[in-house]
């Protein structure tokens, strides 16, 4: 039988994903699974969220370099960019919280520039309410961008990567 604390975890957990418009949720462990379906929510593709436990992680800090650039070369810098991204999959955020692109801060990132990836392959870490949820990749092709650094927060539906 549930304890009231878990009642309770159980309510704050319903109401945070209600709050930031997460259509499923599923949690598993050793006695303990949990599937929600929220039939008013409007579901949109993202990417499949399996969560796990790794090793606590801590945010490292990032140290954005400046970029000197002439402010008229600046439209025509932008333009080739979105086209690079032109017919590109983009892999969203489904959740609100914390991107890692490593499973710990000594780790290698998961995935880079250039890299293929296919269906399934774990892009990154977004870390919700202490849970760390694993963000894989719906699509398979080449990484041709990521929007995001390490530490920074996401937001639901921001781009994280371009998979061509």
């Amino acid at each position: 039988m549930a304890s009231a604390q878990d009642l309770k975890d159980l309510r704050e957990l319903v109401e945070f994903l209600k709050a930031n418009e997460i259509a499923e949720f599923e949690l598993e462990r050793e006695e303990v699974k949990i599937a929600l379906k929220f039939a008013s929510a409007i579901v949109q593709p993202a990417a499949q969220i399996t969560y796990a436990a790794p090793a606590a992680m801590a945010a490292a800090p990032v140290a954005a370099a400046p970029v000197a650039a002439p402010a008229a070369s600046a439209p025509a810098a932008a333009a080739p960019a979105a086209d690079d991204l032109a017919g590109a999959h983009i892999v969203k955020s489904p959740i609100v919280g914390t991107f890692y692109a490593a499973p710990s801060p000594d780790a290698d990132t998961f995935v880079k520039l250039g890299d293929k990836v296919s269906t399934g392959k774990v892009l990154c870490i977004v870390e919700a309410m202490k849970l760390m949820n694993e963000i894989e990749s719906d699509g398979a092709g080449e990484i041709v961008k990521i929007f995001v650094e390490s530490g920074q927060p996401v937001e639901y539906g921001q781009p994280l990567f371009a998979i061509k």
